[in-house]
């Protein structure tokens, strides 16, 4: 999955996305704090491919697109709007293929802009990246090429507090940045970077007005950032080989930015630092069981405000869930299973 998997909706309930063999599950709160329901399919009987990516809006609609078979040899992007996490999601509508037909090209990644316009875009034939955007008054826009050269698969997409879409996109021995310049517009390949990267460690988040924020590791293993307009700078060693999931948060009354990760011992590992302030320095704190290699860990705030971590354990289905302490620092409460 690319993009954040644990949501709050409109109505202030959580919910998570997950992948079964051949569509796309959600579980959501019956209410605000309360238990879960058994997991749902979203988008119909329409059968898939394992991989998803998801946005979310400001208006709290969650966007989901994926790959689904075609005829043989070739699949196509569809999407859904999932307005509120306890109400069926929209029938998976077709969007195309970067390359007009052919087979998978890459992992999707969604972002939302202010208008509720879901942004969906995937590595083309190229090597590029393609982009397919919702007209404000329903339906699609033509795919769009963004350019682009050797663009490896996972890209992250990011809506800015401005609400104008980014994506960052890594290549060999770099990173790309593309902006749209006003809302509604084509985004621009901005800035490049030279910096080593792994592969399928992007994740980006916006972090002030202006900035957003790009989290990776590079190739000594170490969990780096990036805004376009500096140069990178090395966070602290990642705790393990995967991705991040990021959140802004209030912490003792700062504006922080938290970090958890899967650690090399399997355990989630949390890591907090005023926003865009790399160079106070940051440490990993290890929290709940040990997980299945497989293990994702996404972040959100709940109804309350507080943070809210989930691994999900793709092999087995279990979502462990805690939640910050109402306590001074980041204390949080027993992992449960939900």
């Amino acid at each position: 999955m690319n993009g954040d998997w644990l949501l709050r909706g409109r109505d202030g309930r959580l919910s998570v996305y997950l992948l079964s063999e051949a569509a796309v599950l959600c579980r959501a709160e019956h209410g605000p704090g309360g238990p879960w329901d058994a997991p749902r399919t979203v988008g119909g009987d329409q059968r898939l491919h394992p991989v998803l990516a998801v946005g979310q809006g400001a208006d709290g609609y969650a966007h989901l697109a994926a790959w689904r078979p075609t005829v043989t040899g070739e699949s196509g992007l569809v999407h859904s709007t999932h307005f509120r996490p306890r109400l069926a999601a929209l029938d998976w509508t077709p969007i195309g293929h970067p390359d007009k037909k052919g087979d998978r090209t890459g992992t999707p990644a969604v972002a939302v802009d202010a208008e509720g316009r879901a942004h969906v875009f995937v590595r083309n034939r190229s090597g590029g990246v393609g982009m397919v955007a919702q007209k404000e008054k329903g339906g699609w826009d033509p795919w769009r090429d963004l350019k682009g050269r050797d663009v490896q698969e996972e890209l992250a997409a990011v809506t800015g507090e401005s609400g104008r879409v980014e994506l960052y996109a890594a290549v060999p021995g770099g990173l790309l940045h593309w902006r749209q310049e006003e809302p509604g517009a084509q985004p621009v390949l901005e800035e490049s970077v030279e910096t080593p990267v792994r592969p399928g460690t992007l994740r980006a988040l916006a972090t002030s007005p202006e900035s957003t924020t790009l989290f990776y590791t590079d190739d000594t293993g170490d969990l780096c950032a990036w805004r376009p307009g500096g140069k990178p700078v090395s966070l602290l060693a990642g705790a393990g080989p995967g991705p991040v999931s990021a959140v802004r948060c209030e912490l003792d009354g700062h504006d922080c930015t938290l970090l958890a990760q899967r650690s090399a011992s399997g355990r989630v590992a949390f890591a907090a630092y005023p926003t865009e302030d790399e160079s106070a320095g940051a440490w990993w704190t290890e929290s709940g069981p040990q997980l299945p290699a497989d293990a994702g860990v996404s972040l959100a705030s709940d109804e309350q405000g507080r943070v809210v971590a989930a691994s999900l354990a793709p092999g087995t289905g279990e979502l462990l869930l805690t939640r910050r302490k109402d306590e001074p620092g980041l204390a949080l409460e027993a992992w449960r299973a939900v």
